[in-house]
């Protein structure tokens, strides 16, 4: 099976395109949702982060509350640090896990902070969602009800525009419509699903 990663910066509209793939029959695994299952409350995860930052990150409903866990780690690189040792394990062996059981011509990894990762993703291409720093910010504000500047800062603490788009194999430039996002990403799809074929009659026997 091929499996194709799937990254952007935030409000590149990585989201919309794995929704498209997903709309063409393509399976999805997407770190975002994983990193979300894996705190549910009773999960060992969420006590660890309680444990590591207090019982002010969770709600009265006893669920991670996100915006005030990500205002103790946003700007303290220690806190951030200890964060992901929680985390990111546990979402990249969920990731595997979830790779096992599938079966298709091909998959969509959707790995929000692929270039910031320091895993080893079992990936045989990656597709970039790129646009525009300047719409990126327009988007995203729009999106989210806050400031540019806010946003901004976001961004910069994410991997560079350049250091992801080094990573790529393929890359859909997304400042126009969704109706030319999905165009693109129906192409991609006939053109996943060839290599696709192309890596099952190549693959060695076992």
């Amino acid at each position: 099976m091929l499996k194709v990663g799937l990254t952007g910066g935030i409000g590149s509209g990585k989201s919309t395109a794995a929704q498209r793939f997903e709309e063409l029959g393509v399976p999805i695994v997407d770190a975002d949702v994983i990193a979300r299952n894996v705190v549910e409350p009773g999960k060992p995860a969420l006590e660890e982060v309680i444990a590591a930052f207090g019982e002010t990150v969770v709600n009265s409903d006893g669920e991670l509350d996100r915006t005030e866990l990500r205002k103790i780690v946003f700007e303290n690189k220690e806190h951030k640090a200890l964060l992901e040792s929680i985390l990111h394990p546990r979402i990249y062996d969920e990731i595997l896990r979830q790779l096992d059981h599938l079966s298709a011509p091909y998959c969509i990894v959707v790995i929000p902070l692929l270039a910031e990762s320091k895993r080893n993703y079992p990936l045989d291409r990656v597709l970039v969602i790129d646009l525009p720093h300047s719409i990126q910010l327009e988007r995203t504000s729009t999106r989210d009800q806050q400031s540019e500047e806010k946003i901004d800062k976001i961004i910069q603490s994410q991997s560079s525009r350049e250091n992801r788009l080094s990573l790529a194999d393929d890359i859909v430039e997304n400042s126009s419509t969704v109706e030319s996002l999905y165009e693109r990403i129906d192409l991609l799809h006939q053109k996943y699903t060839e290599l696709a074929h192309q890596l099952e009659y190549t693959a060695p026997e076992r």
